[in-house]
Order: structure tokens, then sequence, then C-alpha cells
């Protein structure tokens, strides 16, 4: 009975070690869930409406898991990342709109990401902003190129990690409205002039670069070619690693809007610069608070930078057929792209805090030129085979891109009044 017991647990053992073969991207992606844009976009929510948004944030992940998915599903099935299959099955006029706005998106994304990390190191040695993104991309071009990227990722996310789940620590000692916090979190609320927070949430949460990212790292592991059991053994755990890794980033940007909420927003104050977060530190870290924010803030703004520029020259060697491989001109060029471009505009910035904020609006006014096509073409059995999604899933998908379209229609109206 005892040997029964010690094959059974070494089997549970066993079972265990190959899940954790499977897991993994959702997670990668996940770093630029909890970036410094959404930071911004979360405090600006919570600290200017409350709790009423905080259904954006489960809407925005409810589109996340879909379209992270549907994006994985495709690596899986085609070996194919999402720009090397929109080479290879779009007419050129469409390839063009959408990988051209992918790669605008990149820039966006990467703006975000240099200025957080730039902002990080100006509280811990006074470093201009300028000089601080100068630095940040050029750390992330090493990082890249050197390859030790894969090295650091571990502890940039346990980093990052960390101060996420502060937030969500915090909120057990915070002065919460839970009434308010689960009505914000299932029923919409439009404020007056809360459509641009809207979709920068939005955007923040959804970004179209991500999108791209996750087909690029699922479609190099290139388990098409292990036939039929694979695939559907790795679509079975590829599901279980993005919603556990989208669940726990819901779990975060919720707690920033509700502690923002309770602090700011209960407070009367109004934010416009990223440092005043430490103050929702305080009650976890004392006066290291300001500290630990501006290394949580850099370590996320330099490991998400990463990952926007690997997305840029994953979308730029897509043009070409080709899948990301840092020893190719294509890739690199659109590595520079992504970084050279968001420090240009930086350099036109006048309020960082707002710039990122913008960005992020800029990053959901995309999507609808990447989630449809990616529609397109998991929907396409000349492209999926029997894979291709059945007429409930193409459903699902189709509605969360026409939400998605309605509230960006909805921020142009606005915009134009």
């Amino acid at each position: 009975m005892n040997w029964l017991s010690h094959i059974g647990k070494q089997a549970s053992r066993l079972a265990s070690l190959e899940l954790f073969r499977y897991i993994g991207p959702g997670f990668f992606v996940t770093v630029g869930f909890i970036d410094p844009g959404n930071w911004v976009t979360n405090v600006a929510a919570g600290s200017q409406f409350g709790y009423q948004l905080l259904w954006v944030v489960t809407l925005s992940t409810v589109i996340l898991i879909v379209v992270q998915h549907n994006a994985a599903h495709l690596g899986i099935v085609t070996g194919l990342c999402l720009s090397e299959a929109a080479s290879k099955f779009f007419k050129p006029w469409l390839r063009v709109l959408m990988l051209g706005s992918a790669m605008v998106a990149c820039v966006a994304t990467a703006l975000a990401e240099l200025l957080g990390a730039a902002i990080g190191l100006n509280m811990l040695t006074g470093l201009p902003l300028l000089l601080g993104a100068l630095c940040s991309a050029l750390f992330s071009a090493w990082m890249l190129f050197s390859k030790n990227y894969q090295r650091l990722e571990k502890w940039i996310m346990g980093f990052v990690s960390l101060i996420g789940l502060a937030f969500v620590f915090e909120i057990w000692l915070a002065d919460v409205s839970w009434v308010q916090t689960f009505t914000g979190w299932v029923t919409p609320s439009f404020p007056v002039g809360a459509l641009p927070v809207i979709m920068g949430v939005l955007g923040a949460v959804v970004m179209p670069h991500n999108i791209f990212l996750h087909s690029e790292v699922i479609q190099s592991r290139q388990w098409n070619v292990h036939g039929d059991d694979v695939i559907r053994k790795q679509l079975k755990y590829e599901f279980l690693d993005t919603l556990t890794g989208m669940g726990a980033g819901w779990a975060i940007n919720s707690a920033m809007i509700i502690m923002a909420a309770a602090v700011f927003f209960k407070g009367g104050i109004v934010v416009n610069e990223l440092p005043q977060v430490t103050i929702t530190l305080a009650p976890v870290f004392g006066k290291a608070s300001a500290v630990v924010f501006a290394l949580g803030l850099l370590f996320a703004g330099l490991s998400s930078s990463v990952t926007a520029a690997m997305a840029g020259g994953s979308v730029f060697a897509g043009i070409f057929s080709e899948p990301f491989d840092i020893n190719d001109p294509h890739s690199r060029v659109g590595l520079g792209i992504t970084l050279v471009g968001a420090l240009a505009v930086i350099m036109l910035l006048a309020d960082p805090f707002k710039g990122i904020l913008w960005s992020q609006i800029a990053l959901s006014l995309q999507l609808p030129l990447t989630i449809i096509p990616l529609i397109l073409l998991t929907s396409s059995k000349a492209v999926m085979g029997s894979y291709a999604n059945k007429p409930y899933g193409a459903a699902v998908l189709w509605i969360t891109g026409l939400v998605v379209i309605g509230l960006n229609l909805a921020l142009l109206i606005d915009m134009a009044r």
C-alpha cells in the first residue's frame, strides 16, 4: 500500500512538472499588464472617479483573455506569429494598414515604458527625464542584443510582482468601501469626462503589442510540427496559462484603482505625477516607500520596454514574412524604430504624466486594427484547418471586437465635441 502511494505521489509530481513545461507565455505577457502605463491610467481612474471605473478593468481583462488566447491559438496551430500570418494571408493594403499601425502602437507602448523607467531613475538619482529615458532605451537594447534578458526576467518579474502584491495587500489596510468596489467591478458607469480615462485603462490592459508578442513567443516553440496530440494538449495548457496570468493582472490593476480611490479620491487629491503614488505605499513600506516605488517603476519600465521592443521587432520582421530573431536585420530595424521613435516623441512632451496617459489611449484606438484581422485569421479554415474557430467561438470574438470598436467610436465622438 505504501509502495502504491509512493508511485501515486511520483505520478502527481511528474504531471505537475509537465504542466510547467507548457506554462509561461501568459505570465511573460503579464509583465506588460502591470507596466507604468497601467500605473498612470489606474491612478487617474481611481483618483478622479473613485470606484466607478473598476468595471473597465473587469471588461478589459475578459477581452484580454479572449484575444490573447486567440493569438496563442494562431501561433500554436500554424507555427506563425500574428505578423507573419498577416503577411502570408492578407492582401498588401490590409497588411500595411495592420502592421504599420501596430508599429505605431509599439512606439506608443515604449514611450510609456521608457518614461516610467526615467521617472523611477529621476526619483532615485535626480537624473533628468530625457537622459533617464535614453539610458533606459540603451539598457533595453543591450538586454536584447546581449540576450541577457532571459537571465534577468524572473528577477524583474518578481520585483514588479512584489509591488503589485503590495497594492493587493494594502486594500486590507486601507479604508476601502467594499460595497462600492463590488458595484464598480460589475456596473458600467460613464461619469462626465471619464471616457479618455476609460479608453486609457482599456489600452493599458489590452495592449496591441502584447497580442503580437504572445503569438511570437508561442510560435517560437513550434508545437505545430509535433502533431495533433501535442497541439490539443498545448491549447488546453495555454488557456490555463493565459487565464491564470491575466487573472493575476486583474487583481493587481483593480487593487491600484481601489487604493487610488481610497487614498486620493476620498481625500480630494488631484494626481498629476507618478511620485504622488508613494503615498499609497507608505502603510506597507513606511519611509522607504518612495525608494521601493521608484525601484518598482524603474524595473517595470525596463522589463516592459524590452517586451515592447521585442514586439516592434516581431511586427517589422513579420512584414518580410520572418519570425523575430535578434540576429536578423529586419528584427533589429523594428527594435530600433520602436525605441528611437519613442525617444523622439518623449523629447516633444511637456507633461510626462499626460504623455503616458495619452499613449495608452492611442493603443486603444489601434486595437480594432489588430483584433479584427486576428479574428479573420483564426476563423479561416485556409489558415487554421480543423482548428478554425467554431461558430460560437467566432461569435464571442466578433462581439469582443465590436465592443472595442464601439468604445473607440464613443471616444472619438466625445473628443470631437
